[in-house]
């Protein structure tokens, strides 16, 4: 069943028989295909030209998964067996295309949704792009938090000389070959992009602003994440950090001697309250350890040719790059509705963040990644096939044209 048909007139104006999804990543991707196992057909609408368009635009060259593979499955169809246990960029993006040609998703490009509210009058979705006016019973965000990029205010930023870009548009340290780079952030992007430039000659120095968890990729020849899923099960969360950083403190050493200091609350339990993932080396320790990567505290000024820092150091820099993060989108888009905060994070936790009111749904929003989605499409999809009736459909076609009046 998959995607519904589109029929356009000259009233531009739709009536979409099943949900409508907002965004073709993954999660959206996985709640079209949850739904049609469900019999019940939907229509996606995506902003750019492509699906997964964080992943295909925005992300850099030697970017791999950085849990294994059997983490980041969507429901209903695995990775290929011949993918390796983290599979890079081109091997995802290829998954997720094999994965809507599987289930005939056909999302509908290049339609940017402008503005979404609920018609308390006729009981419907009112959604609307650039060009058109979509109508259903329901509406599934599936925009995600990391939908558009985090730009800091640094004061002095507008002063620099150099060429300052965020991470979304960082493809690879050959563009930055033997230059000084400050890279503001020490996630999981800001730890790889320095290692990263720091195979082309480059010098980065990284901020570190605030406490950050460090942690192996893989403990004992196994995930570090799987290690943790496993262990939940049966131990309490704090006891199961304890293990973990005692573990990783032995594997990669004391890191707040290098300047990254570890948070009082545990890897796991930081994740669950504040969505701050754990940084899982690949690399980049071994490089801060020997000098390559420049451990910096936090900006105080950025100059024309370089950068004043908290400690009183100022460095001369020929390129920033911010690793900064993403953010939700929502608030710009989904108006009268108070079920997402102002940072566009539903306000109910996980596991009960998926359902709104009045036929609303998020999915991607679980700030636990691709197990995460995959939880909350099966879910979604579940309850929308309960209040689905293919009998009261107004069309043999999913999507009908509704005429101005």
């Amino acid at each position: 069943m998959g995607s519904s048909k589109l029929h356009q007139n000259d009233a531009n104006c739709v009536w979409v028989d099943g949900p409508i999804i907002v965004g073709a990543r993954p999660s959206g991707l996985a709640t079209s295909a949850c739904l049609t196992q469900q019999g019940v057909p939907s229509l996606i609408l995506e902003k750019s030209d492509c699906l997964a368009s964080l992943w295909q635009l925005r992300t850099y060259d030697r970017l791999k998964l950085h849990l294994p593979k059997q983490f980041c499955e969507l429901p209903l169809l695995g990775f290929p067996h011949n993918f390796p246990k983290y599979p890079n960029k081109h091997q995802f993006i290829s998954y997720l295309e094999s994965y809507a040609g599987h289930f005939s998703i056909q999302p509908r490009f290049n339609q940017a949704v402008q503005n979404a509210d609920y018609d308390h009058i006729l009981g419907f979705w009112r959604v609307k792009t650039q060009d058109s006016e979509y109508i259903s019973r329901w509406l599934i965000v599936a925009t995600g938090e990391h939908a558009e990029p985090v730009i800091p205010d640094i004061p002095g930023i507008n002063k620099f000389n150099g060429s300052v870009v965020h991470t979304s548009s960082y493809k690879s340290g050959s563009e930055f070959k033997n230059q000084r780079v400050l890279v503001i952030g020490c996630g999981n992007s800001g730890m790889e992009v320095s290692l990263d430039l720091c195979r082309y000659n480059a010098i980065p120095h990284m901020v570190v602003r605030n406490t950050v968890h460090v942690l192996p990729r893989e403990m004992f020849g196994f995930s570090t994440f799987g290690i943790a899923m496993a262990l939940i099960k049966w131990f309490p969360l704090w006891l199961v950090d304890k293990f973990l950083l005692l573990v990783a403190n032995f594997i990669l050493g004391n890191t707040d001697q290098v300047g990254l200091r570890r948070p009082k609350a545990g890897p796991i339990e930081l994740k669950n309250v504040t969505g701050k993932t754990p940084v899982l080396d690949v690399g980049a320790l071994s490089q801060i350890k020997s000098g390559e990567i420049k451990v910096m505290e936090g900006v105080k000024e950025i100059t024309g040719n370089g950068a004043k820092f908290m400690d009183g150091q100022e460095k001369e820099i020929d390129s920033i790059i911010l690793a900064t993060g993403y953010k939700s989108n929502v608030p710009t888009w989904l108006k009268g509705c108070d079920f997402f905060n102002k940072d566009g994070m539903p306000k109910t936790p996980f596991p009960n963040g998926w359902k709104a009111e009045k036929g609303l749904y998020t999915v991607g929003f679980t700030r636990r990644g691709l197990l995460g989605t995959a939880s909350d499409a099966v879910k979604i999809a579940r309850d929308i096939a309960q209040q689905w009736r293919p009998n009261n459909s107004c069309s043999n076609s999913h999507v009908i044209l509704l005429k101005e009046t």
